[in-house]
């Protein structure tokens, strides 16, 4: 699926000005997630993606910017604009803080199942206490998510997220 709408995406972000990366937890083989499919959309700025809403509107997404109460540096889309969703899309801009911590953590996880297998059993026990309290589940697996990104972006050598190796 993901394939498919990067295509669709590409289409109003050519590849050589925006990157388009595949996250959250079904980029992870065999990581438990819900079936929404997370993409990230690296951009020069936040104008070029905000030039762009009524195109992202042609493709179905739909615009939420009261998400940017909680996140200012992230414009958020999700498709269909009918729920169930299937995507949800996070625009900002390329190399800054959320862009670089979500590769880390998406490239640390692929890069050890075992790490990846822990993770997983934290969110299935996470999502059996919390249940629909979204926040409450959220906030209890930030520990673990810090943690492991912390460790990704000490790692002596690094340059690139695909060195990572973790």
């Amino acid at each position: 699926m993901f394939s498919s709408e990067y295509a669709v995406l590409s289409s109003l972000f050519p590849p050589l000005a925006f990157q388009i990366e595949h996250i959250g937890s079904t980029a992870i083989p065999g990581l438990p997630a819900k079936p929404i499919i997370d993409i990230m959309l690296g951009a020069p700025s936040l104008c070029e993606v905000e030039a762009q809403i009524a195109g992202l509107a042609r493709l179905g997404y739909e615009y939420l910017p009261e998400h940017e109460q909680v996140m200012p540096e992230r414009r958020f889309f999700a498709k269909p604009v009918i729920r169930p969703r299937l995507f949800h899309l996070h625009a900002v801009v390329f190399g800054e803080t959320f862009w670089n911590e979500h590769l880390l953590f998406r490239d640390a996880l692929s890069n050890n199942p075992p790490l990846a297998a822990e993770y997983g059993s934290l969110k299935l026990s996470l999502a059996a206490q919390f249940g629909e309290d979204r926040d409450g589940y959220t906030n209890a697996k930030s520990s673990f998510i810090t943690s492991v990104i912390r460790h990704a972006a000490r790692k002596p050598g690094i340059e690139r997220v695909d060195q990572l190796g973790v």
